[in-house]
């Protein structure tokens, strides 16, 4: 398995609660596909840089998993089917130390 970081960021429509719920969401898929999350770091509500379908801001949130390599295309699939995330941004942790 490899160690994958993925940042999403949420509808800010939705409280805090809700939110919590789309994490939850993502873990419970992650756990479906045979992966681990191992770090989960809600980093709040921030702007946004330009507007997303219309929102200036968005919840944010950076999860870094364990996932089996042939399961990654599939879990990107089941991000986009999220109605609740505006955006994303997946990719392997590096393996390099600064």
């Amino acid at each position: 398995m490899k160690k994958y970081e993925l940042l999403s960021i949420i509808k800010p429509n939705m409280d805090v609660e809700e939110a919590d719920k789309v994490i939850a969401k993502i873990e419970e898929t992650v756990k479906a596909m045979g992966g681990n999350v191992y770090d989960t770091d809600k980093m709040g509500r921030k702007k946004l840089a330009h507007d997303i379908q219309n929102f200036r801001d968005g919840h944010y949130v950076a999860q870094k998993m364990e996932l089996p390599e042939d399961k990654v295309f599939e879990f990107k699939r089941q991000l986009r089917l999220n109605d609740n995330i505006l955006r994303t941004m997946f990719m392997e942790e590096s393996k390099v130390k600064a």
